[in-house]
């Protein structure tokens, strides 16, 4: 497998903590997350890798996401 870059390292990253996090979620519920988290790093999948500036945004958003989203009071997403 080729290197990856440092923006795909990162990309990586959030999306293995995110999924990690959906099991901090009722179980009832882990299934809309999954699918949540799939669906929103899919919809960006067909972004070219030279838009850094799009990508890092998207990241940054992503990391906001992610914590707001790790709140306990929030049990589910639709």
């Amino acid at each position: 497998m080729a290197r990856l870059s440092g923006l795909q390292r990162e990309v990586l990253k959030l999306y293995r903590a995110c999924i990690r996090s959906v099991h901090t979620k009722p179980v009832e519920n882990r299934a809309h997350w999954r699918k949540y988290v799939r669906d929103e790093f899919t919809k960006n999948r067909n972004i070219p890798k030279k838009l850094f500036s799009v990508i890092e945004h998207l990241i940054r958003v992503g990391h906001r996401r992610f914590e707001l989203y790790l709140s306990p009071h929030i049990k589910d997403i639709h």
